[in-house]
Order: C-alpha cells, then structure tokens, then sequence
C-alpha cells in the first residue's frame, strides 16, 4: 500500500521504492495494468494471473484479447545494485510515462502511474468515492 514518487531516467530505469521492494522481491513482472497505468507482481502472483488466463475459454474473442494484451508487452524486471528496474519503451509508452512518476500499492499488486495521470485520476475518482464505497459494500466484510 502507499504512493511514492519518483523519477524514470533517461535509460528507462526508475527506482522501486523500499517498502514495495520488500514485497516484491528482486524480479518481478510488470505490465500493461488498467486505466492507463502499468502492473508490477510477484513471481508468485503472476503465476496465479497466468493459470487463471489458461483457464479461460479461448474460443471467446474477448478472452484471446485479453490474453495478448495483458500478456504481449509483460517483462521479467530484475532489481539492480541501485535498487531500480527497467522499464522497457514499449511499456513506457503504453502508460505514457514520463519523468515524474508515482508507485501506487494496490493489495495484490503494484501499479506505476505517470505523475500528472495518476494526480487526475486520483481527483476524478475521489469525487465519487462514496458512491463507489457504497455499490461496493456487499463485497467489502
């Protein structure tokens, strides 16, 4: 959990921050995630995410879609000396990252936002947090 700032460098190389490092240990996947951000998971998490991919039905075009997509463009990242990871281009572009980005902790998962799109999806969606909270109550014990 947590947000923390921080910048890509020229090479593509950002800094994971420490506490998430803990967690995610020294390689981990990253992807293209959702609403304009990109994934980070554990070893462990993605080979969930992988079965659960094998087990939907591939005669659905939506599921092949879904399965490229999410897969196509995922990495094997490797903590360095530095405690930074590449992100590759193609994936830099799919979150339009640029300098200034920003680690978001969402339970099971890391996200890796570019600092000006995360500022205005966080507002856009604090507006309707109660309403959120409240669709989503029979879900939450």
């Amino acid at each position: 959990m947590g947000e923390y700032q921080h910048n890509l460098d020229d090479k593509g190389r950002i800094v994971v921050p420490t506490k998430l490092r803990e967690g995610l240990g020294s390689s981990m996947i990253v992807t293209r995630g959702l609403d304009g951000c990109l994934a980070i998971y554990t070893l462990a998490s993605w080979d969930v995410i992988v079965k659960g991919l094998a087990a939907l039905p591939t005669t659905k075009q939506v599921s092949r879609q879904y399965i490229r997509l999410l897969t196509a463009k995922a990495t094997e990242a490797v903590l360095d000396k530095q405690g930074r990871i590449l992100i590759p281009s193609s994936l830099a572009s799919e979150a339009d990252l640029t300098k200034n980005c920003v680690f978001v902790g969402v339970s099971d998962h890391v996200e890796l936002w570019d600092q000006q799109r995360w500022d205005e999806y966080y507002d856009s969606s604090s507006e309707s947090f109660e309403e959120i909270a409240e669709k989503l109550s029979e879900f939450i014990q």
